[in-house]
């Protein structure tokens, strides 16, 4: 199908790579990578490996997008273990909505501004548990619904 596609996007590099490989280039060179297109299996692989150069799986937001409906959600998928805790990262979430505004909806600035918000967010120190550090003030490691209310105020 990719081959089918690509001609329509000759600004667009397309490669293919054994997981494997891909695999080990995704941890040597993360940013060698804009998209990775796979099979569900794949997918699921390669995005556990790189929710860890991003600090957590709770920072990954997916879409999975065929010939119909997509489904948008965190890697991590609905974190059943977590529920009703308050301490899951809702980032991945959040990023996910902006993936749907953005290519199911065509809301471009819409979703562009959901990213400005979380990126606002991290860049004043706010953290979630599982990617807070020794250097996290107590103060700005956040729960949940915490968190999900600090990207709302940037909104």
């Amino acid at each position: 199908m990719i081959q089918k596609i690509a001609p329509e996007y000759p600004d667009v590099e397309v490669e293919h790579q054994f997981v494997d490989a891909t695999a080990m280039l995704l941890i040597k060179d993360p940013k060698r990578f804009d998209v990775v297109v796979t099979a569900n299996l794949f997918g699921d692989i390669l995005t556990d490996e790189a929710s860890q150069i991003a600090g957590s799986m709770g920072m990954l937001a997916s879409a999975s997008i065929g010939d119909g409906t997509g489904v948008y959600e965190p890697i991590h998928g609905s974190a059943h273990d977590i529920t009703g805790k308050g301490v899951a990262n809702p980032l991945a979430s959040i990023l996910s909505a902006a993936l749907l505004l953005d290519i199911s909806f065509g809301m471009k600035a819409e979703s562009e501004a959901v990213i400005e918000a979380v990126d606002k967010v991290l860049k004043a120190g706010f953290r979630t548990g599982d990617i807070a550090d020794a250097k996290t003030p107590k103060d700005k490691i956040l729960g949940t619904s915490a968190m999900g209310d600090q990207v709302l105020a940037q909104l």
